[in-house]
């Protein structure tokens, strides 16, 4: 699949990257490399071969997923510049 320049500018366009024309040529050249190569992978006979996330074999590590305070709320307030009687204090916003 080839793309001109004009989806080039296009495709810049909606990714909010500008673009000067004298490079539009060069990028749809590397878009028409990248899609070409998307072809490629398709025609890869994948028929029987397992997902994985990692060429090595291995088993994440696995915690409880149990919902804690951090037993830290002495060391968390320490960096606020006022607390009161255990909660960060900020000041009244309201008018």
């Amino acid at each position: 699949m080839s793309i001109d320049t004009k989806t080039a500018a296009r495709v810049a366009k909606l990714a909010r990257i500008r673009v000067e024309d004298e490079a539009l040529p060069a990028l749809a050249h590397e878009f028409s490399a990248i899609l070409e190569f998307i072809e490629q992978l398709n025609e890869v006979d994948v028929d029987g071969v397992e997902p994985m996330v990692s060429v090595t074999p291995m088993q994440l590590k696995r915690r409880a997923d149990v919902v804690t305070d951090g037993n830290i709320q002495t060391q968390v307030l320490s960096n606020a510049p006022d607390a009161r009687e255990g909660f960060f204090a900020v000041p009244k916003v309201m008018e």
